[in-house]
C-alpha cells in the first residue's frame, strides 16, 4: 500500500506530479500487488486518474495495480481489503464515499 498525500489540487498539476514522481517509484519497485491511497479529489481529477492506472495495469502485469480514493480510515482500510483479496482485479480506482459506511461510490 502507497498513501499518496500532497497531490497538487489542480487536476493537470496533480497527474504530471504522480507521472514524474509516482510512477518511476512504481516501475523500479516490481511488487506483485500494489494499492494506491489517493487524496478525496473532485470530479477533475477522475480522467486523469483512471487513465494512470489502466496504463499502469498493463505496463506492470503481471502485477497487480488498484487505488481507493476519498473516505474515512475505516472505508480505506476495508476497501484495501476488498481490493488486494480480488487476485483478478487490476487497474481500478475505488472512490469512497466520507461516511461511516464507507461504500464505494463507484
Amino acid at each position: 500500500m502507497i498513501r499518496l498525500d500532497g497531490l497538487p489540487e489542480a487536476p493537470l498539476a496533480a497527474a504530471a506530479h504522480f507521472h514524474a514522481l509516482v510512477v518511476p517509484v512504481l516501475e523500479a519497485e516490481n511488487a506483485p500487488v500494489v494499492t494506491l491511497v489517493l487524496p478525496e479529489a473532485d470530479h477533475t481529477h477522475r480522467a486523469w486518474r483512471a487513465a494512470a492506472l489502466g496504463a499502469l495495469a498493463r505496463a506492470l502485469a503481471p502485477a497487480r495495480i488498484n487505488a481507493v480514493a476519498g473516505g474515512g480510515p475505516q472505508a480505506q482500510a476495508r476497501a484495501i481489503a476488498f481490493v488486494e483479496g480480488a487476485p483478478g482485479l487490476t487497474g481500478q480506482l475505488l472512490a469512497l464515499d466520507g461516511g461511516a459506511g464507507g461504500e464505494v461510490l463507484d
